[in-house]
């Protein structure tokens, strides 16, 4: 089986269908599976596109696609849930582009569809080889008592440990002005700043070898 996995699309869903179309013939007749990373919504300009190409590749492919919380995802839940957080992120994190993708003013009035969606997203995935995560782990805790918040928002001391955390973490979440993977002995990081000019990066995994076999990448 070949295991795709990308992060951080922000919007961008000509990249997000270019980059899935080459991933789909780059498995020729191989099992696939697609691990969706987290932020797909906020920054760029069709945030709402990107749902509705997410939810429909999930719904005939339930086996197949998994998507992950993002630390974006989170903030539109929270401003939709608590008023005293729309500033966080309408004002400082790109939600006003989002609010209008869905074509509303308020977060209250984001169709009940994605934010259900949204609501349903994990935070993690761990398939025995690798921890699919959006942003990292804190390196001195077990993979199995990670917290939420430092799954969706970790940057340090997480970047910079070199130890073995006992499974190949693929993360995004820390935009690559390079816009190439920063790809290291213990993690990968495919967030290759996508919105901000960067290309949507997707790492290919077998699925019984921990480090990416390649990538592919869409400008």
């Amino acid at each position: 089986m070949r295991i795709y996995a990308m992060s951080d699309i922000h919007g961008c869903r000509d990249k997000l269908e270019r980059l899935v179309a080459r991933c789909q013939a780059d498995a020729k007749d191989e099992p696939t599976r697609f691990v969706f990373l987290g932020d797909y919504i906020d920054r760029g300009p069709d945030s709402r596109g990107v749902l509705d190409f997410l939810i429909d590749l999930q719904s005939r492919r339930p086996d197949a696609v998994t998507c992950l919380c993002g630390n974006h995802e989170d903030m539109a839940l929270n401003a939709i849930g608590d008023p005293s957080q729309i500033p966080q992120w309408v004002i400082f994190n790109g939600g006003d582009k989002a609010l209008r993708s869905f074509g509303v003013t308020r977060p209250s009035d984001v169709p009940a569809r994605y934010i259900d969606w949204m609501r349903s997203l994990k935070t993690h995935i761990d398939d025995g080889v690798r921890f699919f995560v959006h942003a990292g782990i804190d390196p001195d805790r077990p993979l199995d008592q990670q917290s939420r918040h430092d799954m969706l928002w970790m940057r340090e001391p997480f970047l910079s440990d070199l130890r073995d955390f006992g499974r190949f973490i693929v993360h995004g979440h820390t935009p690559l002005r390079s816009g190439r993977p920063d790809l290291r002995l213990n993690r990968v990081n495919v967030d290759t700043a996508a919105v901000l000019g960067g290309p949507l990066t997707a790492a290919v995994f077998h699925d019984n070898i921990a480090a990416p076999i390649g990538f592919l990448q869409e400008p």
